[in-house]
C-alpha cells in the first residue's frame, strides 16, 4: 500500500500515513486517526495537504519510504515539498 506525507496548515506537521490511490485525508483529525497519533491542541477539522511525494510503496517485509524532513529543510532530491 503506498505511503503518503501530509502536512496540516494549522500546525505546519508532517505526517506520513498509508492509504489506498484512490483514497485522500482532508483534515488533522483524519490523518491522525489513520496514523494514530494524538492530535494535541490542533483542532480536528484543521485542513491538511498531500505533499507531492508521489506516493512510495510499501512492502509486506517493510517501508521503502524515507521518513517525511523532521528538519523543515528539503530532502535529497527536493521531493519533500519543504524545501
Amino acid at each position: 500500500m503506498p505511503t503518503y506525507d501530509y502536512r496540516c496548515t494549522a500546525n505546519d506537521r508532517v505526517v506520513e500515513v498509508n492509504h489506498r490511490m484512490n483514497e485522500e485525508i482532508h483534515t488533522w483529525g483524519e490523518l491522525c486517526e489513520r496514523a494514530g497519533i494524538d492530535p494535541d491542541d490542533t483542532p480536528p477539522d484543521s485542513p491538511v495537504v498531500r505533499l507531492a511525494t508521489g506516493g512510495n510503496l510499501v512492502s509486506q517485509t517493510g517501508s521503502g519510504a524515507e521518513p517525511a524532513c523532521a528538519t523543515g529543510s528539503c530532502c535529497p532530491g527536493g521531493v519533500c515539498g519543504l524545501g
